[in-house]
């Protein structure tokens, strides 16, 4: 029986790093390994998982998570997938499928969107992982540890109903504690 090993947590926590270095040690130990990411994210090379630190490793670009069937293996090791939030509710039948059939699965992504709610297929695959690695940011307001995901738009703090992707870096997001992360229009009925 394969894995599913999880890492998550805001922007600017060292996700894609900690993957990439995952990664290196299965290529290390000669293992099988295979990198996708989603189309979507294109951010700083097209084929390329790339961290903040411009960290980066070939990968294969897809738009759907099926199509990680053409490219994993009977000899494939290790399957290792950046930005898994975007890839859908599918892609984590599909990685459970490569878990099963004894593929060691490694994936990164935000677990929560901007408006500090789940986001899209992470609550699922957290609940499937069999190891979760969740890391936090510095705030970069106070200096706390981070645990949101702030968006702005023209320096100020996103409204609630802005759309929740929006493929972006430091230009668009910052790392923030929960007391400085800022959602203008959300409501909570407990406050």
């Amino acid at each position: 029986m394969g894995t599913i090993e999880v890492i998550c947590g805001p922007m600017f926590a060292g996700k894609t790093e900690e993957l990439l270095r995952r990664t290196r040690r299965l290529e290390y130990a000669k293992k099988n390994v295979v990198l996708f990411k989603p189309m979507i994210d294109d951010r700083y090379e097209k084929s390329y998982i790339v961290s903040h630190n411009k960290n980066k490793a070939l990968s294969v670009v897809i738009k759907e998570a099926k199509e990680m069937f053409e490219y994993v293996k009977d000899d494939t090791d290790a399957v290792v997938i950046d930005e898994f939030q975007f890839l859908g509710d599918e892609a984590v039948d599909v990685i459970i499928k490569f878990r099963n059939d004894g593929k060691r699965v490694i994936l990164s992504g935000l677990d929560k969107d901007f408006r500090d709610e789940p986001f899209g297929n992470m609550p699922r695959v957290l609940a499937v992982a069999d190891q979760v690695t969740k890391l936090s940011a510095i705030c970069v307001k106070c200096g706390k540890d981070a645990y949101c995901t702030q968006r702005l738009v023209d320096g100020k703090p996103a409204n609630y109903d802005e759309p929740i992707v929006l493929v972006g870096a430091a230009e668009s997001y910052e790392a923030r504690c929960h007391e400085c992360h800022e959602v203008p229009g959300k409501v909570n009925k407990y406050e």
